[in-house]
């Protein structure tokens, strides 16, 4: 039987590996938040079982793989909107440009995190922002930064 002391400190040395496979996860989301992604070929990347993930990194960054993935490209979706103009790609293209592959999986998503549909967005937009919904109900959750799992105190005897 081993000593409490290095029990604990292999514990925490697999917390910190644990950490790094889902900040791995996280940057490739970030990455790659355009290709189609799935939690299981995200978990086979960093070798851990699907499941596991979902909830350390639920744990870790306040929203499930899935979630995160989601924010990145509304929030994506909503700076090519905003840039708008003559030649700006249309909806459709944005949609397909953040990897979404569905137009009404899109266009409820956005509206459930902007407040108003895309196409709504982008003229509210154009006239300088005057009807866009308030911070506080149209705000785009991004990805979250700096909410990591708090590492546990190591007690070495």
């Amino acid at each position: 039987m081993c000593h409490p002391a290095l029990k604990e400190a292999l514990t925490f040395a697999r917390h910190l590996e644990d950490l790094a496979r889902l900040r791995r996860v996280r940057d490739r989301l970030d990455r790659e938040y355009a290709l189609p992604l799935d939690v299981e070929a995200l978990a086979r990347g960093v070798r851990m079982p699907a499941g596991l993930l979902s909830r350390q990194f639920l744990l870790a960054y306040g929203q499930a793989p899935h979630g995160y993935l989601t924010a990145r490209r509304i929030e994506r979706a909503v700076a090519i909107l905003c840039r708008g103009g003559p030649g700006a790609p249309g909806v459709a293209e944005i949609r397909s440009a953040v990897g979404c592959p569905s137009p009404e999986t899109f266009g409820a998503r956005f509206t459930a995190v902007v407040g108003v549909p895309p196409g709504v967005y982008r003229r509210q937009a154009a006239r300088g922002g005057a009807d866009l919904p308030p911070d506080d109900a149209g705000q785009v959750p991004g990805p979250v930064r700096n909410r990591e799992a708090r590492l546990p105190e190591p007690r070495l005897a």
